[in-house]
């Protein structure tokens, strides 16, 4: 797909296709649909972040959300050394030394209309954040400074960013984080409702099989709740326990070798 923008043409990016469930914890799924609501014509949508530990789902809410919301969903993962055109427009050159211009997700969705996961978003650096601040107040633009052209966001363009707390991250610019509001937690699931989105992940796994694996891994519920263990843990011990009961092996023996000793060994 592309788009003509003051006479320059951006290739613009397809849509995520997407299915995911969001199981329980109904209310987070709530405060993040609520902050993309528009209440009146001069109302603009909010600029919403979901912060939690790894592996517990906020991606996953995310997509589902959009999913709910009827939008389409555009993924962008950050990472450390992305540059403001990255995330906006990056020239490529093709045969003949013609230059062409390729929109990333993020701008495909504001020109297109969608919600724009922006993905371990505080891995990004001061400059990217910078150059996103008129999208996340009520100017609602982006401009690319490389293509020469100011694009003004879709009335259906939805941003959430999602955003974990380890070391390997930037402290958020002051001016930014007053404009990513509201910050809405994803906390751990209770035992009950992980048992249901192991179920939802791994259909082909035993009641039984789901059940004990749950069960061992909240046995030490503070290391459960300190990250130590995932709702992605409990997905990817499942999905190993059904391959090694094939067999023949307990499934205390995927336990072991996912949770015990995954990092540690690489």
């Amino acid at each position: 797909m592309k788009k003509v923008i003051n006479g320059i043409e951006i290739s613009l990016r397809e849509a995520d296709v997407t299915q995911y469930k969001w199981i329980g914890r109904d209310e987070e799924m709530r405060f993040l649909m609520a902050s993309w609501l528009q209440i009146d014509k001069d109302d603009l949508p909010m600029t919403p972040v979901l912060v939690g530990d790894p592996g517990n789902g906020k991606t996953t809410l995310a997509c589902a959300s959009a999913q709910e919301f009827d939008q389409p969903v555009y993924l962008m993962n950050c990472t450390s050394d992305m540059r403001p055109e990255d995330l906006i427009i990056t020239p490529v050159i093709y045969s003949g030394n013609q230059i062409r211009y390729r929109g990333s997700p993020l701008v495909s969705a504001v020109i297109n209309g969608g919600v724009c996961v922006l993905d371990e978003a505080n891995r990004m650096n001061e400059k990217c954040w910078a150059s996103l601040a008129p999208l996340l107040d009520d100017r609602r633009y982006v401009e690319s400074v490389i293509a020469g052209v100011k694009i003004k966001a879709h009335p259906d363009f939805r941003f959430v960013a999602t955003m974990n707390d380890d070391p390997s991250t930037y402290t958020i610019p002051g001016y930014i984080e007053s404009r990513l509001k509201p910050v809405i937690g994803v906390e751990p699931p209770s035992g009950e409702v992980l048992r249901a989105i192991v179920k939802a992940n791994v259909p082909y796994a035993s009641e039984d099989l789901i059940y004990s694996i749950i069960q061992h891994m909240l046995k030490d519920q503070d290391a459960f709740f300190s990250r130590s263990f995932s709702i992605r843990d409990a997905i990817e011990v499942t999905r190993y326990a059904v391959r090694l009961s094939r067999e023949g092996e307990d499934y205390q023996k995927s336990f072991d070798y996912i949770l015990n000793t995954g990092s540690e060994s690489l």
